[in-house]
């Protein structure tokens, strides 16, 4: 039984000490998001099928998507030149307005 209390003692510490990825901000994002727009559509959705789609991707999807960019992780020279200069914040920010928009193949 003691073991028992233990164990939850200690799972409970553990979960409140866990940090969380604080989350963006999506009106902050759109504001951020005119250069983006060129190629993947100003609502997230490409014109074009050689780039992504970004409208309704998870957040933390494309949040580590562009801190992989931005870190050399993934390579691709325009989107190494576009990340180059947003902070975490930027990236956050720009994931959550990304992650708000419908995609256009989505139902919901």
């Amino acid at each position: 039984m003691n073991r028992m209390i233990t164990f939850v003692a200690l799972s409970l510490a553990l979960a409140a000490g866990t940090p969380v990825l604080a989350a963006g901000n999506a009106e902050a994002g759109k504001a951020k998001s005119a250069s983006c727009a060129g190629c993947h559509g100003a609502d997230g959705n490409s014109p074009t099928p050689g780039f992504p789609k970004l409208a309704g991707q998870h957040e933390d999807y494309l949040y580590h998507s562009l801190k992989d960019y931005k870190a050399g992780k993934r390579k691709n020279p325009i989107m190494a030149g576009q990340v180059a200069n947003l902070s975490d914040q930027d990236m956050k920010d720009l994931a959550a307005f990304f992650a708000r928009r419908k995609g256009l193949n989505q139902k919901y």
